[in-house]
């Protein structure tokens, strides 16, 4: 695959960001860049300068793993992005990086009955299904309340991303919502680079470029992050604000696919509030939208 747009955009940004006294290097005077040069990553680096600007013009592959670690430290990158330069030169040398078969965008199916059997069981937490296109695949009945404004009333297959820069109700929903902005873009960067001939991501990308000014100035930003643990803040229509852990699991028989888990702390407003919400799943009638404890 020709990805050398891709790697020279991010390792641009990555030399960029990464300042002489980060690095330990003495900027000295009548310095014109706020970066690092060539010079000064190849150095760290222990290559050449001619060589990492060969790296940098796009020409990674066939760049050994020791090259590669070398240029991961001397840009001091953190694991996401480290991993995202491996994804992107065995992109560039045609090696699946991900175990995905390439494959035609095909709007999703209902998941597995084992799997949803699965996702019904976890009655106390909300347990939702995405792939790499961020699309919403499978969750259980907790799930779907709390994604309600997402969900909507079907037609379209509810997308994340989607959500998150072209519907108004986003801002309501998160909090956060620059934070979340960030997270999503940097999230999808990372699945385009394990699996760069994708072309439902291609697609989404194109698509929300071109509606959305911000996502088209965080795509250019080159950032790359993985989900896995953490807190989120909420605001949920019907039972107000929420603060929940979530847990991301990597679905080993769908390759692309995660589950994601979010729980409250036990004894917390935000746990009160997660059983007052399953309790309106299961009798919306009962709770009028909008309504906060």
């Amino acid at each position: 695959m020709d990805n050398r747009a891709e790697v020279r955009e991010f390792l641009m940004t990555r030399r960029a960001r990464l300042t002489p006294d980060a690095a330990g290097i003495a900027a000295g005077p009548n310095r014109r860049v706020a970066g690092l040069r060539r010079s000064e990553v190849a150095m760290l680096a222990g290559v050449s300068v001619e060589y990492y600007a060969k790296l940098e013009r796009g020409s990674i592959a066939g760049a050994s793993a020791s090259v590669l670690d070398a240029i991961s430290r001397a840009l001091q990158l953190n694991d996401a992005e480290h991993a995202h330069l491996l994804d992107l030169a065995r992109g560039a040398d045609g090696i699946p990086s991900s175990g995905r078969n390439r494959r035609r965008t095909a709007r999703p199916g209902p998941p597995r009955p084992s799997l949803q059997w699965a996702l019904s069981a976890m009655t106390d937490a909300i347990a939702v299904v995405r792939d790499q296109r961020q699309d919403l695949v499978g969750f259980n009945e907790l799930g779907r309340a709390f994604y309600s404004p997402l969900i909507g009333e079907g037609g379209r297959v509810p997308n994340f991303a989607r959500f998150q820069f072209l519907d108004p109700a986003a801002h309501d929903f998160y909090p956060d919502w620059d934070l979340f902005a960030e997270m999503c873009v940097a999230v999808i960067r990372a699945e385009a680079g394990r699996d760069p001939h994708d072309k439902g991501i291609q697609d989404l990308v194109g698509e929300l470029s071109t509606q959305s000014d911000l996502f088209r100035t965080l795509w250019a930003a080159h950032n790359v992050r993985t989900h896995g643990t953490g807190t989120k803040r909420f605001h949920h229509p019907v039972v107000g604000d929420l603060t929940l852990a979530y847990e991301e699991l990597a679905i080993t028989a769908e390759p692309g696919q995660v589950l994601l888990i979010y729980t409250a702390e036990p004894g917390s407003p935000s746990a009160e509030r997660l059983r007052l919400l399953a309790s309106w799943a299961a009798n919306p009638a009962a709770s009028a939208p909008g309504a906060t404890p």
